[in-house]
């Protein structure tokens, strides 16, 4: 598969020395020139990597700095070709490290999301994404940069609507978490899903096996919020796995609400048993957002987040979109980050979102060498 490479600015050992030889302590967000929407940010050794939606191919950036991202190499890992189920809209890339194996997950529809008039019609309201599925790659070594990048195939999702599909890590298996719906056309609202994974592949469960673990029942998951006419543009969406090394609680933070609109935040899951695929062990956050907007910063629909440390792994660092207007939806996005803590129960404690400037993750001038 195609595995060119595209440089931004400089060439790329100029432009990382540059950065290199800056030492800035303080950093402002965004963090990426530009638009840009549904942020995945992994670290391998040194080296963060990050992922998000260009709608058109997969693209990886390289960086080693977490702060910095305009001076980052970046390889093109995925450009679908012409007429297949996922040549168009690709959304949400993720990164994943399994079993030594590098892998990307993301979500895309044959042909620009358009359903025919008589395909429309069997939807309440209207079919957005009705054709987007869950699609797998897999890298051919052990550096995610360089890597080329072969198509594994589908993940089942019962030829019903899927997106923002991420790996869910746990002592009982590998699992599949995604925002789905009830059934192949009733549109809205979007839930969160989850089946047993065989490989990263290849899905265990069947379709009466799947189990809903949080639907966009609370005020704060509606678009406007409280909307009580009807379910229209309830969300839960953007799941990612996040584990308190210290305690060892693991959650599923999510994306409510809808992305283009200021409401847009983070939701919370806790796995407080043993089975991830048993509903009744998930305990949801029902008093409001832990993570979302900061009008008095004009920090507007902040969300679809991931997680990462500090380069000497000492801090959590929060990597997400977010819009510093209401008005401009998804081509307003932007991607920042910033450092959160974990409050006295073992939950996240997030900031609130902002600009800066703030202090740089520990360790990242000390950890700036060359690749």
């Amino acid at each position: 598969m195609l595995n060119s490479y595209i440089y931004f600015g400089l060439a790329s050992l100029a432009s990382s020395a540059l950065a290199q030889s800056s030492n800035a302590a303080t950093y402002t967000n965004p963090i990426l020139d530009g638009v840009g929407a549904d942020p995945w940010v992994i670290k391998d050794g040194n080296i963060y990597y990050m992922t998000y939606t260009t709608s058109t191919n997969i693209t990886i950036l390289r960086s080693n700095s977490l702060t910095d991202w305009n001076n980052a190499d970046a390889a093109l890992a995925f450009a679908p070709p012409y007429g297949f189920p996922y040549s168009t809209d690709l959304w949400a890339p993720e990164l994943h490290k399994i079993d030594g194996k590098w892998l990307i997950i993301f979500t895309a529809d044959p042909n620009y999301d358009s359903p025919p008039p008589e395909i429309d019609a069997f939807c309440p309201f209207n079919c957005p994404a009705v054709y987007h599925r869950m699609f797998v790659l897999e890298g051919s070594g052990s550096d995610p940069f360089t890597s080329n990048y072969t198509m594994k195939g589908e993940l089942n999702t019962f030829d019903q609507f899927a997106i923002d599909g991420t790996y869910f890590q746990h002592s009982s298996g590998l699992y599949h978490v995604y925002s789905c719906w009830y059934d192949a056309f009733s549109s809205w609202p979007a839930m969160l899903c989850i089946t047993r994974l065989d490989d990263p592949w290849t899905v265990a469960s069947n379709v009466t096996e799947r189990q809903v673990i949080s639907a966009p029942t609370n005020p704060w998951e509606q678009t406007p919020y409280g909307r009580a006419v009807n379910h229209r543009l309830a969300s839960n969406e953007g799941p990612q796995q996040l584990t308190n090394k210290k305690t060892n609680q693991t959650f599923i933070i999510y994306s409510a609400a809808r992305s283009d609109n200021r409401n847009y935040c983070l939701g919370q899951l806790e796995l407080i048993g043993n089975d991830p695929m048993n509903p009744q062990d998930w305990r949801k956050n029902n008093d409001g957002c832990v993570f979302y907007q900061n009008p008095l910063e004009h920090a507007y629909g902040v969300g679809h987040a991931s997680f990462t440390t500090s380069p000497d792994g000492s801090e959590d660092w929060i990597v997400y979109h977010g819009l510093e207007t209401t008005s401009p939806g998804w081509g307003g996005r932007t991607i920042r980050t910033q450092k959160f803590t974990w409050n006295e129960d073992g939950s996240p404690k997030f900031p609130r979102p902002g600009y800066g400037p703030y202090a740089v993750p520990s360790g990242q001038n000390a950890s700036m060498g060359m690749y």
